[in-house]
């Protein structure tokens, strides 16, 4: 048996699970997330628990088996708590604004980034704290999908390892690497 698959999740109270044909639906008071279900994987909802179990014991099912465990815990807790990433952007003159539906990243290009902010995640933009470096938050309740939007913001400009500047997360050490010596031996 797998050790996370033969775990039951814990379901709180005002979170309703059900599992309709090849699918699970979570409900919460953040909202509602839905997963399509592998045939050879069976769900249980039963006394404020649900029980996933694999059907045969292939290589492919007991893969799945704690994988799906794993979604539906992360479903309850998105629906209950929610996700965040903090990132930081890093730079003079760098910035991030909201503009409606879209994230301006103003990142050393010639022209800002527009970044369409997809259903389910908000972005808070608090004032900027000193003129290199801004951090901004990241909220939904997809861990998934929070954890690619992340990604995908970070990757208009990541972290230079020489100057530092670009957009991390809040917790990334960057390592920064020694520039060129000059004069350091020759004719």
């Amino acid at each position: 048996m797998s050790r996370v698959g033969k775990k039951p999740v814990a379901v709180p109270a005002g979170v309703v699970v059900q599992v309709p044909p090849e699918e699970i639906v979570v409900k919460g008071p953040k909202g509602e997330l839905r997963q399509k279900l592998v045939p050879g994987v069976k769900v249980v909802v039963s006394d404020q628990q649900v029980v996933v179990s694999r059907l045969s014991d292939s290589k492919q099912h007991r893969a799945l088996h704690g994988l799906y465990r794993a979604l539906i815990q992360n479903m309850v807790l998105g629906v209950t708590v929610g996700y965040t990433k903090r990132l930081r952007i890093v730079g003079t003159g760098y910035r991030v604004e909201l503009k409606g539906k879209f994230l301006s990243i103003v990142a050393g290009f010639a022209h800002p980034i527009d970044y369409p902010i997809p259903t389910g995640i908000q972005i808070e933009v608090p004032k900027a704290t000193s003129r290199e470096q801004m951090d901004f938050i990241i909220q939904g309740i997809d861990k998934q999908l929070v954890g690619e939007v992340s990604a995908q913001i970070r990757r208009v400009r990541p972290p230079d390892l020489y100057q530092g500047k670009g957009i991390r997360y809040a917790d990334e050490h960057v390592r920064r690497l020694e520039g060129k010596s000059f004069g350091a031996g020759g004719k």
